[in-house]
Parts: C-alpha cells; sequence; structure tokens
C-alpha cells in the first residue's frame, strides 16, 4: 500500500519519535523511504557579515539531521535516501511529497505554540490539510 513514503525529519523530540512509527511501517510495507529535512534561511540578516557563513552552518547540520535519520533506517534494513532544501516548510514539504509520487507524508507534531499558529495553522495542519496522499501525524 505505502511503497515510498516521505518524512519530514525536523530535528525535534517529535520526529524523533515519529522516526520509530515510520520505522515500523516501511518494514511493514516494504516501502522506501525518503527523509527530507527543510531549514529557513534567516532572510532578515541577509545583510550581516558572515550570512553566508550562517546559511552554511544551517546547511551543514540540516545535513547532519537526514544522515543521521538514513544512516538509522538503513541499518535497519529500510532503504532510504536524504534531501535537505531551503525555503518555507509546509509547502516544500507538499512539493516534494508531490513531486517524488509519494504514498504517505510521515510528520511529527507538537501542536500549535502560539496565537499565531492556532489562526493560521502549523505546518503539520497546513501538510495535513493539502496533501494528496495520506498523512501520518505523530504527536
Amino acid at each position: 500500500m505505502f511503497r515510498r513514503i516521505l518524512f519530514s525529519h525536523n530535528a525535534t523530540p517529535a520526529a524523533e519519535r515519529a522516526l520509530l512509527y515510520l520505522e515500523h511501517l516501511a518494514r511493514l510495507e516494504n516501502a522506501e523511504v525518503l527523509v527530507l529535512h527543510i531549514y529557513e534561511s534567516p532572510e532578515r540578516y541577509l545583510a550581516m557579515q558572515g550570512y553566508a557563513a550562517l546559511v552554511e552552518q544551517l546547511e551543514k547540520v540540516a545535513q547532519e539531521v537526514v544522515n543521521d535519520a538514513v544512516e538509522y533506517l538503513q541499518k535497519a534494513g529500510i532503504p532510504a535516501v536524504g534531501l535537505v532544501r531551503a525555503g518555507v516548510p509546509a509547502k516544500l514539504i507538499l512539493e516534494t511529497a508531490h513531486d517524488e509520487k509519494v504514498s504517505l507524508v510521515v510528520l511529527g507534531t507538537r501542536g500549535p505554540s502560539n496565537m499565531t499558529d492556532i489562526l493560521l495553522g502549523d505546518v503539520s495542519t497546513e501538510v495535513l490539510r493539502y496533501a494528496s496522499c495520506p498523512v501520518l501525524l505523530v504527536p
């Protein structure tokens, strides 16, 4: 049923819990996993000296998050590849799910953390609302 699973790993405790569910599900379904980490470039610092070094460090940390999850899954016998992107998380998760033709999106969720999240929705809510495939949210 789920042959290709997109796991959006945002380096939170909720994502680490979701990784355990993902591992179990991927094993049962004999699925391939695409591990995605999206970081947001701090555009407000664009004019500051050292901005390029800051973005480079963000990319490095993002790649480490992806590499760790991919390595964990591969050691468990699950085919996994990683992808790092910069931009707006919900938008890029939805685009990646569509472009990569995934059959399931897995996300950890922490719930809304402030009034903006409650009114406008957080990443998991937006992905759940607009995804064209099933979405598994792990609290």
